[in-house]
This record gives C-alpha cells, structure tokens and sequence, in this order.
C-alpha cells in the first residue's frame, strides 16, 4: 500500500511536471488602471492557484474557529453534567449491546 501511494503521488509530479514544461509560453496579464504583467503561463496559473488556497482559508477560518470554540464549550458543559449526579448511574440509557455500525 505504501509504495502505491508512492507511486501515484510520482504519478501526479510528472504529469504537474510536463504540464509545466508545455506551458512556459509568455502571457500578459492586463491589470487595473492600465498596469499589466507579463509571466510564464505556467506561473500565472501558480499564483492563481496559492491565491484561491488563501482566500478559501480566509473565509473558513471563522467557521473553523466558531467550530471548536463549540465543541470546547460542549465539553465542558458535559464534564459539569456528569459530575451533577454524583457517579449516580440510574438516570443513564443502558449501554447499547448492537456495535454492528460502530456506534
């Protein structure tokens, strides 16, 4: 299993790999305000890839953040909630005996 992983990631480097080396042709790119660049293809791609990656991380961070800041107060909440009753089991559900789903 290790070495098809290995494999299938060497898979994907040559294909990036010769997708970059068909697309080193110069474009321009026309910017506001009449300013433009000029690069490789191939880089331009690059940049609007890592921009797309940052700015979808940006507008999850707070989701992300929200997130665990309610799994942490549902922790605590259910900490505080089994220690209400002084180790007294009787008001629990019984275990359940079907682990057939893994639940």
């Amino acid at each position: 299993m290790k070495y098809l992983m290995w494999l299938l990631n060497a898979a994907i480097f040559f294909v990036l790999f010769a997708f970059a080396l068909n697309n080193q042709d110069s474009v321009t790119l026309n910017l506001f305000f009449g300013a433009s660049w000029q690069a490789p293809l191939v880089l331009v791609i690059l940049v609007a890839l890592v921009l797309g990656v940052f700015l979808g991380v940006a507008v999850m961070l707070p989701l992300w953040l929200r997130a665990r800041r309610s799994r942490r107060h549902q922790a605590s909440v259910s900490v505080l909630a089994s220690t209400a009753f002084d180790g007294d089991t009787t008001l629990l559900p019984p275990d359940p005996t079907d682990r057939r789903h893994g639940l």
